[in-house]
């Protein structure tokens, strides 16, 4: 690779160590701070991260980190196909890549899982979004009827 840069090591919840450039880490506000503040060990864990996710997360912080210094020879426009193209995964790893953009603090990956996940939402009736998230509906049908007289405002905006 050649880079003079520093390598930052990060130990995923399966054991598993990454070395990865600061300047990719850092897009992390959770490891930035650990790692100015002085982690007490070379390793900075993330404990609730597993290997495939944190690959998965440190590709996009490369692209981006890459994409500002210039050194992705793309336009904004092919970008953002990459990044739709990023969130093509099934449910499970998305809504993993939410939660560690959460707890890592990435803020631009986490609008992108959860522009995603609004995607996926948007023009569905609530039949359509318990059968798309596998949501299970616990309300009697008598508790249903109750709330969409009481937030009927809510149920007209669905049929815009």
């Amino acid at each position: 690779m050649g880079s003079t840069s520093t390598k930052i090591k990060l130990r995923t919840s399966d054991q598993k160590v990454f070395k990865v450039e600061e300047a990719v880490v850092v897009q992390s506000l959770t490891i930035k701070y650990f790692y100015e503040n002085g982690c007490p060990s070379s390793v900075i864990p993330v404990h609730s991260v597993s290997s495939d996710i944190l690959s998965k997360i440190l590709d996009y912080c490369k692209k981006y980190v890459n994409f500002a210094a210039g050194k992705e020879d793309i336009s904004p426009e092919e970008l953002y196909e990459w990044d739709a193209n990023f969130v093509k995964v099934d449910q499970n790893t998305l809504f993993n890549l939410i939660l560690v953009g959460n707890c890592l603090k990435i803020d631009s990956l986490l609008d992108l899982t959860c522009q995603t996940i609004v995607n996926m939402i948007k023009g569905k009736r609530p039949e359509e979004i318990r059968t798309t998230f596998n949501i299970k509906n616990d309300y009697t049908p008598e508790a249903e009827e109750a709330v969409r007289r009481e937030k009927k405002w809510a149920f007209d905006m669905l049929r815009v």
